[in-house]
């Protein structure tokens, strides 16, 4: 069944791992290590991917629409993968992480995004928030909470997959602000 056409929101909650950090990174080095034995190249275009996310953060934050980082990484884990990052996570409102006490289950229950919204001061209806997620269980989740959902999946996962979710994007960089209700890129 397809999802229904995007809806306005007013607030944002994003995925860590594979959305605005590319923690597969290591293994994509690794892959291409295995791969150019074979004469094989193994390639990804992080630039794009990193600009994408900075430049979508940054319009947000211009135009004041509130956002947030919903992930299941523990404290221990998001400090690690994050402290290189520090100032990009800073213009974040707030971070809501898979240990947190709020989070009774992970993905694809919806606990998280819903201890995520309700930290917005004020909280809004789920219905005004949309999530960015690149896993099939982050999608269960968001739709769970009643969040409508943009999925930017791996190249590789089937697009069975990715049916649920309201827009299934290649890359942040492709995200179009407006078709949500969000005020479009200048």
């Amino acid at each position: 069944m397809a999802a229904p056409p995007p809806r306005p929101v007013t607030h944002l909650l994003f995925d860590l791992d594979g959305l605005l950090l590319d923690t597969e990174r290591l293994y994509s080095v690794v892959f291409q290590e295995i791969c150019g034995r074979y004469g094989k190249t193994y390639s990804w275009d992080v630039k794009s991917l990193v600009m994408g996310k900075k430049k979508l953060i940054h319009h947000l934050r211009k135009h004041s629409i509130p956002c947030a980082v919903a992930t299941s990484s523990g404290t221990a884990s998001y400090e690690e993968k994050t402290r290189q990052h520090r100032d990009f996570f800073g213009l974040f409102h707030h971070v809501v992480l898979g240990d947190d006490p709020e989070v009774k289950s992970g993905k694809p229950s919806p606990d998280i995004f819903l201890a995520c919204a309700k930290r917005f001061s004020p909280p809004p209806p789920a219905d005004q928030c949309l999530v960015f997620e690149d896993a099939p269980n982050g999608v269960e989740a968001a739709l769970a909470a009643g969040m409508q959902v943009v999925m930017v999946p791996d190249a590789n996962l089937s697009s069975a997959l990715t049916e649920k979710a309201t827009v299934v994007l290649r890359s942040l960089q492709d995200f179009q602000p407006e078709l949500f209700g969000l005020p479009p890129y200048d």
